[in-house]
């Protein structure tokens, strides 16, 4: 198996462009104090309880900040249709307004190889300061924390046993008569997976490796949670102060 660039940017090509920009246009969140946030009927501030909830919350606050950020520049998420004069033009500001522009600020190299980058400017940087407090430590401990599982994955790569199960389970799919099958029958797989103990020993390194990487990895998580618990604060501080519909 080829092993993939060691490099790879945030700052997205303009056709993802309009799928993040539909992925930040959110319908908005619920509004109650379990799971919405916003104040209860004695007026304290209150925080949403389920992790759907916080979600909601922080994505939302975050939208309302991008969407007046770009407002500010003579922008909105509301694009033109395609085919509309100067349509092209447009993308390429709005893209260079909401993720940043020029040469990266921010550079990230995980355990697994690969290098991420961001921006400080834009209009997205702009709203997590706004949220996060600290933009470049929230991007660095974010980018962390969703790898953990890569890094588990790899460090099973490197098992030995994994390795001899990998190449039982491959012997096991490959027809007698021909080459293995770039995507094998699903049923072959899984029949394989049990017959070379594949099946059986990913149960019980994948967890013990990821539980590894999370102690590895204790003080990003730290710094993850506690930034989180930041932005989901000034985010119900922002609803509270009916700033955030």
């Amino acid at each position: 198996m080829s092993r993939p660039s060691p490099r790879r940017a945030t700052k997205p090509t303009t056709p993802v462009l309009l799928a993040l920009l539909g992925a930040l246009t959110l319908t908005g969140c619920a509004t109650d104090a379990t799971t919405g946030g916003g104040e209860d009927r004695r007026g304290t501030l209150s925080l949403p309880t389920t992790g759907r909830g916080k979600d909601d919350l922080i994505d939302t606050a975050q939208q309302v900040l991008v969407e007046r950020c770009l407002e500010g520049r003579g922008l909105t998420l509301r694009h033109a249709p395609a085919d509309s004069p100067g349509s092209s033009d447009r993308d390429r500001r709005l893209q260079a307004a909401l993720f940043g522009a020029g040469r990266s600020e921010l550079s990230v190299t995980l355990a697994t190889g690969y290098t991420v980058t961001g921006h400080t400017d834009g209009c997205l940087a702009a709203a997590q300061r706004e949220l996060y407090g600290d933009q470049p430590l929230w991007f660095r401990s974010r980018v962390v924390v969703n790898n953990l599982r890569a890094e588990a994955q790899q460090r099973m790569d490197r098992d030995p046993r994994y390795h001899a199960a990998r190449a039982r389970w491959t012997r096991c799919v490959t027809p007698s008569d021909g080459p293995r099958p770039e995507r094998p029958d699903p049923a072959v797989s899984a029949r394989c997976a049990r017959a070379s103990g594949l099946a059986r020993l990913r149960g019980r390194l994948e967890p013990a490796l990821l539980n590894r990487v999370r102690a590895d990895r204790r003080d990003q998580l730290t710094t993850y949670q506690r930034l989180r618990t930041r932005a989901l604060q000034r985010a119900a501080a922002l609803y509270a102060a009916r700033t955030v519909r």
